[in-house]
C-alpha cells in the first residue's frame, strides 16, 4: 500500500510563498492521480487541486486559482504544490491523496491513499 508523506509546511507571512511536497514510498505513485486537499479548523476538507497520471492539472479550487500550482516529478516520485500570494484563509492542514484518476477530484471519497498532512499557517 502506497504511503504518501507530506512535507514543507510551516509559518509564512501573508503575501509569501511556500512549496509543499508529497513523496510516495512506492513508485506506484506513477500510476496514481494525486490530489491536494486542505482542512482548516472547523471547516470541511476542501479539494485544492489534482494532477493526473500524465502530470496534467485537472483543476484548481476557485479560491486558489492563479496562486497555486500543482506539479509532479516522476523521477523523484514527488508531487508539489507551489503556493504563492498566500492569505490567512489559506491556513490549514494540507493533505495529499492518491487515487485512480482526477475525474471527480474534489470528492475526497475518490481517493484510496492519504498522507498524514502538513500544517500551513499564514499569519503576520
Amino acid at each position: 500500500q502506497s504511503q504518501h508523506v507530506e512535507s514543507g509546511g510551516g509559518l509564512v507571512q501573508p503575501g509569501g510563498s511556500l512549496r509543499i511536497s508529497c513523496a510516495a514510498s512506492e513508485f506506484t505513485s506513477k500510476r496514481l492521480a494525486i490530489a491536494w486537499f486542505r482542512q482548516a479548523p472547523g471547516k470541511e476538507r476542501e479539494g485544492v487541486s489534482c494532477t493526473s497520471t500524465f502530470g496534467l492539472a485537472a483543476g484548481y479550487a476557485d479560491s486558489v486559482k492563479g496562486r497555486f500550482i500543482i506539479s509532479r516529478d516522476y523521477a523523484k516520485r514527488t508531487v508539489y504544490l507551489q503556493m504563492n500570494s498566500l492569505r490567512p484563509e489559506d491556513t490549514a492542514v494540507y493533505y495529499c491523496a492518491g487515487g485512480d484518476n482526477c475525474h471527480n477530484w474534489t470528492n475526497w471519497n475518490s481517493y484510496i491513499y492519504w498522507g498524514q498532512g502538513t500544517r500551513v499557517t499564514v499569519s503576520s
